[in-house]
């Protein structure tokens, strides 16, 4: 399973990366992707949404089943990544590259709640 150190986990299987400018990136974990299989469809939150800690935020379908993408933290969306749902298979290639939209935190020490590498790997062994 890859889980990279330096990203912070939600228990619900997203990854978050702090950026420069203040705003998060959120995408599903590598293990999210797994276990969904082959994606075919990705239906990504409005820009200006204001979304709640835990809130459904985004959508995504494989053939298996399709499954909810929670907002890791409260935030207002501030981007989407278009060509993540124009080819939903690139976040089977590389979830961690395949980001589906960045954030701005309500507050910016929510991150700091987060699950780090190896809380989230034990959180998915545990299950």
């Amino acid at each position: 399973m890859n889980v990279p150190a330096n990203l912070k986990y939600a228990k619900s299987h997203e990854w978050v990366r702090s950026e420069a400018d203040g705003t998060v990136t959120v995408g599903i974990t590598d293990h999210a992707q797994d276990l969904l299989g082959d994606l075919v469809f990705i239906e990504l939150p409005e820009v200006g949404k204001v979304l709640a800690a835990e809130q459904e935020a985004a959508v995504v379908e494989s053939v298996k089943a399709a499954a909810d993408v929670y907002a890791p933290l409260a935030g207002t969306v501030v981007e989407v990544n278009q060509a993540a749902a124009d080819a939903p298979e690139s976040v089977n290639q590389d979830a961690y590259a395949a980001w589906l939209f960045k954030l701005k935190p309500a507050n910016a020490g929510d991150v700091d709640a987060l699950l780090d590498a190896a809380a989230y790997t034990a959180t998915v062994d545990a299950a």
